[in-house]
């Protein structure tokens, strides 16, 4: 019965979390015994997703390193791209290879999928887009040129903006952010502003751009006439990586990981009904605030913003001790994870920045990261050739998972929960379950 089970919370005394018991938290304290308590309540993820375990199967095919994996919006499909030019869908019920996708002429350094998980859109060093078609491996429409210098991100626009997934928005270490019409097969607009490549771009649920680049700036830009609205400056060295706390909300679109199934299905419904669908999802993550953005940079540090306010930051997140490489904010927005090249990866508070653990046990540095859709868990992959899931609850290592030969370059967990994808410079994608 649905009465019997309530709705998990978690409770907390001035910002600290009471795990075991409201004496034990306060102890470490000093509390006035006349003040009242504050006892700040948050409802968890009502479902639970269970830690991976074990590796059910080593896939290969691809004849070089393997740059990115990617699972669609449902975790129905599973992508991959490689230093092979190739991009290859796998099939994930029998965990087999399933297509080849063949076209680009150089390394496939960046894969994204539509929020309605119809298209891949794969960039590469030779600085051409493709858009493939996960159900039949075949291209759709023509070769997106047009940048100078190769890919660096793909970002699609929402789906609760545009139900039809038209547009796509790419980054490139030419300094250029190109908004490209994937029906028309042509750009529709470009903005430039960057003095330097461009490392990363977000498509914000608020119809705003945020681009990042090597000339220490964030910049700002309305989607609908890639007008420039901010520039946030602060970071003393190349900003590498960005997230949006609405990030996984917007990737999973009109998907609820709530209401996964075993085998997992595309999303049906109308367009508008799809629309409908991701606006609640998203109006239900965003709250009553804008969206937050994070940025992370080789000058060490992380900075906390609110772009659609204020060009000033929160909070400067101080305390890697070197490059951040990658930082995400937990799906229900509540955590920030940024993983290092000082071998650690750091858990910071989602809405002030405030510092609150640091997860350690890999000896070498730490490349990708990846939460799973309840917010309890987070996997890491490294060169040091392992992946590691974490508890971020407990704030300790859940699970060590070695079984790669080389360094693990990409990890992503599906929006379903059911697997982990990893794949790294041994050339073969491991796939894990419980």
């Amino acid at each position: 019965l649905p009465q019997d089970e309530p709705v998990p919370l978690a409770f907390f005394v001035h910002d600290a979390e009471i795990v075991a018991s409201l004496e034990k938290t306060l102890a470490g304290q000093s509390v006035e015994t006349e003040k009242v308590l504050d006892i700040i309540y948050q409802p968890q993820a009502v479902f639970r997703v269970r830690a991976v375990t074990r590796c059910t199967s080593s896939l290969e095919g691809h004849t070089e390193a393997v740059i990115s994996v990617a699972f669609s919006p449902t975790g129905k499909y599973l992508a991959s791209g490689s230093g092979d030019t190739t991009v290859r869908f796998w099939d994930l019920s029998t965990e087999t290879p399933q297509f080849t996708a063949k076209g680009h002429r150089h390394w496939v350094l960046s894969i994204a999928w539509s929020p309605d998980g119809k298209k891949l859109a794969s960039g590469c060093k030779n600085s051409q887009i493709f858009l493939w078609d996960p159900a039949t491996g075949n291209q759709i429409g023509r070769v997106l040129a047009g940048h100078s210098k190769w890919i660096t991100c793909l970002c699609w626009e929402p789906l609760h903006i545009n139900p039809e997934c038209r547009y796509l928005a790419s980054a490139s270490k030419d300094g250029s952010i190109r908004i490209w019409d994937t029906l028309m097969g042509r750009c529709d607009k470009i903005l430039t502003s960057h003095t330097q490549s461009v490392t990363c771009v977000k498509w914000g649920g608020d119809g705003l751009l945020y681009s990042s680049s090597q000339d220490r700036t964030i910049k700002v830009w309305r989607s609908q006439d890639g007008v420039l609205c901010r520039t946030l400056q602060g970071h003393a060295h190349w900003v590498n990586t960005m997230a949006l706390s609405t990030d996984y909300v917007l990737r999973t679109g009109a998907f609820e990981p709530a209401e996964a199934t075993i085998n997992p299905q595309d999303v049906s419904g109308s367009l508008a009904e799809l629309k409908d669908k991701a606006q609640q999802r998203y109006d239900q993550v965003r709250g009553q605030e804008p969206e937050r953005l994070v940025s992370g940079s080789d000058d060490f540090t992380l900075f906390l913003w609110r772009p659609a306010e204020d060009k000033k930051p929160l909070e400067r997140m101080m305390g890697h001790q070197a490059l951040i490489n990658q930082v995400l904010f937990s799906p229900d927005t509540r955590i920030i994870a940024s993983a290092s090249f000082d071998k650690s990866i750091k858990l910071w508070d989602g809405r002030t920045g405030k510092y609150l653990t640091s997860l350690r046990g890999h000896v070498s540095a730490v490349y990708q990261i990846a939460w799973s859709a309840d917010s309890r868990l987070l996997v890491s992959g490294s060169s040091d050739s392992t992946l590691k899931v974490w508890d971020a609850k407990m704030k300790k290592l859940a699970i060590d998972l070695p079984g790669h030969a080389d360094e693990v370059y990409a990890t992503d967990w599906s929006p379903d929960g059911q697997r982990v994808a990893s794949g790294g410079k041994d050339k073969c994608l491991r796939i894990w379950r419980r």
